[in-house]
């Protein structure tokens, strides 16, 4: 079965943005199920556990969006090609992302085994809880290469407006991921009791799945076909420089944003494993209530591209206007149903009711950070769009300039409540909308819009 994608143009109206953000939005919510579901196995090992979570997952995530920052940028320039209707060049840009993939993927491996034990002894106060951390790790490393292939399908897919098929990766993912927690964590079905370390070879086996099943689907669909994904399998230097040139910068923004979250991470567990635990509950919280804002800025980073390919910059800004006004509304949605029912989200995690008073207040803050990060990203994926993504880069370097100066003298230097620390992610969001909005309504991307072969 093929796929017809002879016109890869797009417009600009809502079906159209909706159309490319919906199979998104759906395929970022499974994995933050999966994330969620990690976490509620894992809370029946104890608070401990659930602090440990915190660390190791965000230690995780800064590789994840190392992966991520080369999926956006390849998927600026996939999107680019079908602006202008080249599918040969799709197929070959596409061949070429997978090798990168896999060579940052291994030098990440590297990095977790010679760099990361190192930096957790020397930061984490609890010394029990580095070692569990480092031990996890070891193990959960392994699933990056799954990792960064699977995203790899992001580009290609939301790149050519072909969104509906992200389910079925996802799903396959979620599916073997919950059940594998289940049996692996506890020990069922015949399987070994692991604990903390059960979760991580679930999630590696899950994202093999994963891998696997989206992989068929575009076997299954033509699209190795109609793109020439094996034409001409050599490597050409040229696109390698162009995949690097184009995705570097983005990928140096997420993985600066992560890193200085990690840290963030670090100083809250100087406040206590609670006040980590409590804080792992808020990154689910990022997690699921932002996979709208995560999609519209994904949708907002192949449309833009797009239309710039068409040679219609003069629609970019209305454009860009419609997806915040969605973007913001499913945001205000979202924060309107966790500020009347936040305890009943924190009961999910079963720690009682002094966990749940003191998590209230945070939810409050972080739930209107989400209302910031809803227009903000649509804005900052904007010029991702453009094709100028260095200047992403100088806005996240800002914006984590002055995000370090506060969350260390708020947590560590005045020693203030968590609250107060979350209170970060305002200043985070306000900082990097600002940057981006002026950028783009000064025009100056106009110029260096076009993304060269």
């Amino acid at each position: 079965m093929t796929v017809n994608t002879s016109d890869l143009r797009l417009g600009t109206n809502t079906r159209q943005i909706l159309g490319i953000a919906m199979p998104i939005s759906l395929a970022l919510l499974v994995p933050q199920v999966n994330f969620i579901t990690n976490n509620i196995f894992l809370s029946g090992l104890g608070e401990q556990a659930l602090a440990c979570a915190g660390i190791t997952g965000v230690y995780y995530l800064i590789f994840a969006v190392i992966g991520n920052g080369l999926n956006n940028g390849l998927q600026a320039l996939i999107a680019r090609r079908a602006g202008q209707n080249q599918h040969k060049e799709i197929g070959q840009l596409f061949f070429h992302g997978v090798w990168v993939a896999l060579a940052i993927a291994a030098l990440g491996i590297v990095i977790s085994f010679g760099v990361a034990p190192v930096i957790l002894r020397a930061t984490i106060h609890n010394q029990e809880l580095a070692e569990k951390s480092i031990e996890f790790l070891y193990i959960r490393i392994w699933g990056l290469p799954f990792l960064y292939l699977y995203v790899m399908r992001n580009a290609l897919l939301v790149g050519t407006n072909q969104t509906r098929f992200l389910v079925w990766g996802t799903l396959a993912e979620a599916a073997t991921n919950i059940v594998l927690d289940y049996s692996l964590i506890y020990g069922h079905f015949g399987l070994p009791a692991m604990g903390f370390n059960g979760a991580a070879v679930a999630s590696i086996v899950a994202e093999a799945a994963g891998l696997f099943v989206i992989y068929a689907v575009i076997h299954w669909k033509g699209l190795h076909k109609q793109f020439a994904f094996f034409e001409e399998p050599q490597l050409r230097l040229s696109t390698i420089r162009l995949i690097l040139y184009q995705s570097s910068p983005l990928i140096a923004q997420f993985a600066i944003s992560i890193i200085t979250w990690e840290y963030f991470y670090i100083l809250i567990e100087h406040h206590g494993e609670r006040a980590l635990a409590i804080s792992n509950t808020m990154r689910n919280i990022f997690g699921v209530a932002g996979i709208f804002s995560w999609s519209f800025a994904a949708t907002t980073n192949t449309m833009v591209s797009n239309i710039i390919g068409q040679g219609r910059e003069e629609e970019v800004l209305p454009l860009i206007r419609r997806i915040v006004k969605i973007s913001l509304g499913c945001s205000a949605v979202i924060t309107l149903l966790l500020n009347l029912f936040p305890a009943a989200f924190l009961s999910f995690y079963g720690q009682g009711p002094e966990f749940v008073s003191e998590a209230i207040p945070v939810v409050r803050v972080v739930s209107t950070a989400l209302m910031m990060m809803s227009f903000s990203v649509v804005w900052l994926n904007s010029v991702t769009g453009t094709g100028n993504t260095m200047v992403n880069l100088i806005i996240e370097l800002v914006t984590i300039i002055i995000y370090s100066i506060y969350v260390y003298v708020v947590l560590e230097y005045l020693n203030l409540s968590i609250t107060w620390g979350w209170a970060s992610e305002w200043v985070y969001w306000i900082c990097m909308f600002t940057m981006a909005f002026i950028y783009m309504k000064s025009g100056r991307w106009k110029s260096k819009g076009n993304v060269s072969p």
